[in-house]
């Protein structure tokens, strides 16, 4: 009996093992195509796994680039990825192939989270007719809220006065500048999103800003990318609820922010803010099964639009404070410009910016150095389409390396080195360039742009014309190395003194 079990076993782990192969080499079929990208041989069942860093996917990317080319793929697992870097193959495909680059992989994680196929938000949304009625939703209500408009600066600048005041607070003692940069630009979110503004002591609020943290940091961990790669262990009960503890409980705060709102919300009442906008949208929507516009939607877009809008503007702006205590020579360039243009009692405005030159040049270097989100967002291929003589099948996964794009030794003459030169002219213009894409390009580029730029003006602006920063006294200069996340690149924790002008 004990043999026959025996023989039973080793005849199901065979016939498992065939089976895995056999799906393998499906999957690696493709590779074989004429004209397909080239890339490193991969391992049955685990591709090319085993040469990847997930904590640091942008070295294994850019060693695997000296080796292949612009476009290489890659094996993940059973899943074949095509890898896209340099100026020329990223145009190419993010911007005249568009209509083919622009939708979204499955990701299980998300899926699981209760985040599926039908509400994806905005964001993560497969490309198609739900995602064009979102983006274009979120464009138009952000444009009708004063994107771009008088109001909205006054927000900010608003915004920028409460954050000043918080860097008074510190009476010219060392500290680290990251949580106020992300109370800032949250309560600049919150205000398009609730229509308010939380004071920066408030417990909830420093529960959702906890939260996003911890959810930030699920979203960077390795174990999040094992479970996208090896989706079966998600099926294993409690696992989502365990390893992702920081995304439940944020969607579960915007669940309870939502539900107050919508006690004050009324149709027949002008329109307060993103939320309003949406639930409006949602009315006009009942009845009609085609419409993406629903309450599940509703908090996925607001997620996306929180989470998204704070994380990428406050990192950007750590990395501007940073720079300049590292560069007192820029920092006082600024200045000088700041008090010709603005001088040291008006609020700066988006108007001064055309007068502001060197500072203009500045905040764009900084974005450009900084480089927060190297490899971009996944794409994935709508059909079958081409790039740089390359033919990608309709599904494959794409990854876009906008790093490479952004420190091209070909396009910028100190790629690898904080050089606000970089983007002015021999007569000291502001120049920008065609190889500048730190928001991504084409059809899904950052929706949030306009209002990041704005928040990156107006705050580093405001910031630099009440105070001048420095290196604590007795601390040693901080590093201006990236501490890479998996997708998110950060500044090692550093500490500044801001002293009154």
């Amino acid at each position: 009996m004990a043999l026959l079990m025996w023989d039973s076993l080793v005849s199901l782990v065979l016939a498992g093992a065939i089976f895995l192969l056999l799906v393998d080499l499906m999957h690696r079929c493709i590779r074989w195509a004429a004209r397909y990208p080239p890339g490193p041989i991969s391992l049955p069942g685990l591709g090319n796994l085993l040469q990847l860093d997930f904590q640091n996917m942008l070295f294994s990317v850019n060693q695997l680039r000296r080796r292949f080319g612009d476009v290489f793929s890659l094996q993940i697992a059973w899943t074949p990825v095509v890898v896209i870097n340099g100026p020329a193959a990223v145009q190419e495909a993010l911007v005249n192939q568009s209509e083919d680059t622009s939708d979204r992989p499955p990701m299980p994680v998300y899926e699981h989270l209760g985040f599926g196929q039908r509400f994806r938000g905005v964001i993560l949304a497969r490309y198609g007719k739900s995602w064009r009625e979102q983006r274009r939703f979120s464009v138009s209500t952000l444009r009708n809220l004063g994107l771009g408009k008088k109001s909205l600066e006054q927000w900010v600048t608003e915004e920028a006065t409460y954050l000043c005041a918080a860097f008074a607070d510190q009476a010219g003692n060392p500290f680290n500048p990251d949580a106020l940069l992300n109370k800032a630009v949250s309560n600049v979110i919150a205000s398009l999103i609730y229509g308010f503004r939380f004071e920066y002591n408030n417990p909830r609020f420093l529960k959702l800003l906890d939260l996003m943290d911890n959810a930030l940091k699920e979203e960077s961990g390795f174990l999040h990318q094992v479970l996208n790669v090896f989706p079966l262990v998600l099926h294993i009960p409690g696992v989502a609820a365990k390893v992702f503890p920081g995304q439940k409980g944020f969607m579960a705060l915007v669940d309870e922010l939502l539900a107050e709102h919508k006690t004050t919300w009324d149709p027949t009442q002008p329109t307060r803010d993103l939320a309003d906008a949406y639930l409006d949208e949602v009315e006009k929507a009942k009845g009609n099964p085609e419409s993406s516009f629903s309450d599940e939607n509703l908090r996925l877009v607001v997620a996306d639009l929180f989470a998204a809008g704070m994380v990428t503007t406050s990192t950007t702006l750590n990395w501007a404070l940073l720079l300049m205590i590292l560069h007192p020579d820029v920092q006082r360039r600024v200045q000088q410009e700041i008090d010709e243009v603005i001088g040291q009692v008006r609020r700066p405005e988006m108007a001064d910016q055309a007068r502001m030159h060197f500072t203009m040049a500045v905040v764009h270097e900084v974005q450009r150095f900084a480089d927060i989100i190297p490899l971009g967002l996944p794409h994935m291929t709508s059909r079958d389409t081409e790039v740089q003589g390359f033919r990608i099948p309709k599904g494959t996964p794409l990854i876009f390396n906008l790093s490479s794009v952004l420190k091209d030794e070909t396009v910028w003459k100190k790629p690898f080195r904080f050089h606000p030169e970089h983007f002015l002219d021999a007569q000291g213009h502001f120049v920008k360039h065609s190889a500048f894409m730190p928001f991504s390009a084409g059809r899904r580029s950052c929706l949030g742009e306009p209002l990041a730029r704005m928040e990156l003006f107006l705050f580093f602006t405001c910031l630099l014309q009440r105070f001048s920063l420095s290196v604590p006294a007795g601390q040693p200069r901080p590093s201006d190395h990236h501490n890479v996340f998996v997708f998110l690149v950060t500044p090692f924790p550093y500490q500044l003194c801001a002293v009154p002008r």
